[in-house]
C-alpha cells in the first residue's frame, strides 16, 4: 500500500520520503506545485487540488495541518480506506488558544481527532530550519538582521521530526498520540548565528532591526494576528531559555541531532557552495 505525504516541498516531508523510500515504502507526494517539487525518481507526484486522486490506494497519510478543507479532506480519506494519519502539528495546539499559531494547530486537531480516523500528532516547537530566511543576507553581506538576538528556541533538526513521523507511519503503537518534540538545547538566535559562522568560518555580525520594520519582514508568513503571535513569542522569551522534551530519545533511544549538526548538514545554503 501507499503512503501519502502532503506538502511535498516543505523541509520536513521532503525528508520523511527520502527516510520512506531508504525503508522500501511505495510514497505519493501531494503539492500545491507538482511541478516544482522535484522529487526523487519513484515518487508518484499529485495536485493537492484533487485529493480523490491523491488518496486512491493510500492507507497512511502525512498531513501538514492546514485548516482549510481539513475536514473535508479528512472524510474522504476515511471514505478510501486509509488507516492512519500523523499530523505536523505545533507545540502548545489548542483550539481556545490566544495564540493564532498554537490555535491555527489546535483547530486541525480537533478536525483530525473527530475524524473517526487513527492519528498521531507530532507537536515540535522552533524548526532549526527557521534559520534559513538569514541565508540570503549571510551568504551577500555577512550579517544576520533582527531586532531579538537574545530571544531563545530549542530548534529541531527536520530529519528528526521526519524520523518519528516515520515510526508513527511504520509501525504499530502510534495511534492517538501527542509527541512534543524539540531540539537537544535551548540557544538564542546569535547563539544560532555563532554556530553558523563557526561552520562556514566566516564572521557573521548581528544587526538589530526596528520593530516595525521587522514586523513588515515577518507578515510574510501570515496574517497581522500571526506576526503578532510571533513577535509576542519572542519578546516573552528573550533571555529565557525555553524547555525541552525527551521524546526523541524515547521514541528512538538516540540523541537529537544539535543545531551544529543542523548548520553543517545544510553548509551551502550559506556559503552558496555545493
Amino acid at each position: 500500500m501507499t503512503i501519502l505525504v502532503t506538502g511535498a516541498r516543505g523541509h520536513v516531508a521532503r525528508s520523511l520520503i527520502r527516510q520512506l523510500l531508504a525503508a522500501g515504502e511505495q510514497v505519493r507526494a501531494a503539492s500545491k506545485d507538482p511541478a516544482a517539487a522535484h522529487l526523487p525518481t519513484g515518487v508518484d507526484v499529485v495536485a493537492a487540488n484533487r485529493p480523490a486522486l491523491a488518496l486512491d490506494g493510500v492507507d497512511r497519510v502525512f498531513l501538514y495541518a492546514d485548516p482549510q478543507g481539513l475536514d473535508a479532506f479528512l472524510a474522504q480519506a476515511r471514505e478510501a480506506g486509509v488507516r492512519h494519519v500523523v499530523l505536523l502539528s505545533a507545540a502548545l495546539a489548542d483550539p481556545t488558544a490566544t495564540d493564532a499559531i498554537a490555535r491555527l494547530h489546535g483547530v486541525a486537531e480537533k478536525s483530525l481527532t473527530a475524524s473517526g480516523l487513527p492519528w498521531t500528532a507530532l507537536r515540535p516547537g522552533a524548526f532549526a530550519t527557521n534559520a534559513l530566511q538569514w541565508a540570503t543576507e549571510i551568504r551577500a553581506e555577512g550579517r544576520v538582521t533582527n531586532p531579538f538576538p537574545d530571544t531563545h528556541s530549542a530548534p529541531i533538526h527536520e530529519t528528526d521530526i521526519a524520523e518519528i513521523a516515520l515510526k508513527a507511519l511504520t509501525e504499530d503503537g502510534h495511534e492517538n498520540a501527542i509527541y512534543e518534540l524539540t531540539g537537544p538545547e535551548s540557544l538564542t538566535q546569535r547563539d544560532q548565528m555563532n554556530t553558523i559562522a563557526q561552520t562556514i568560518a566566516k564572521p557573521i555580525e548581528w544587526h538589530l532591526q526596528d520593530l516595525e520594520a521587522h514586523r513588515q519582514a515577518l507578515s510574510r508568513w501570515g496574517s497581522p494576528e500571526v506576526v503578532d503571535s510571533l513577535l509576542k513569542h519572542s519578546l516573552a522569551t528573550t533571555n529565557t531559555p525555553v524547555p525541552t522534551a525527551n521524546t526523541f530519545t524515547e521514541l528512538t533511544g538516540k540523541h537529537p541531532r544539535s543545531f551544529a549538526q543542523w548548520a553543517e548538514d545544510h553548509k551551502e545554503a550559506f556559503t552558496g557552495m555545493n
